[in-house]
């Protein structure tokens, strides 16, 4: 990559996407949130194999080898069992009781397994990029080839 460019992501908090592979293949919803896995970049060399360099030393493993991921709002749901617990405060007298059940939880899924959806044409999308009169950089659908702006 060159100096002085900044790299627009794909998927940014708050886009429409299309999960296109997994139980939720085929429905839509909105980006919540998007995870980096700065160390599963470092770690992973293209000569390993997609295997992490310090397993095969013994150290331990990073906790997802996929470097970016997306938290869809609905999709891809998990269910999470919580147990009652005690919480007490530094100024509490009386101990606060987190109440249990079981939760739902929205856990994340891989960038590659999802696509943009353009917010101008409704249709799934593969993203490009263009340099603006103003030096920026926008990204682009590549079907109605008008920019595509976060409304979130």
């Amino acid at each position: 990559m060159q100096q002085g460019r900044t790299r627009v992501p794909e998927i940014r908090k708050g886009d429409t996407v299309l999960v296109l592979s997994g139980k939720d293949a085929g429905k839509r919803g909105t980006g919540e949130r998007v995870i980096k896995n700065p160390s599963a970049i470092q770690h992973v060399s293209p000569l390993s194999g997609g295997k992490s360099e310090r397993s095969r030393r013994g150290f331990w493993k990073p906790a997802s080898r996929r470097p970016v991921s997306v938290v869809v709002d609905g999709l891809n749901i998990a269910k999470r069992h919580t147990k009652p617990r005690q919480t007490q405060g530094r100024t509490d007298r009386a101990p606060k009781i987190q109440q249990g059940g079981i939760l739902d939880i929205a856990k994340p899924i891989d960038v590659s397994n999802v696509m943009l959806v353009c917010p101008n044409c409704k249709e799934p999308t593969r993203v490009r990029h263009t340099v603006l009169e103003d030096g920026r950089r926008v990204r682009v659908c590549s079907h109605c080839e008008k920019a595509i702006e976060v409304t979130a």
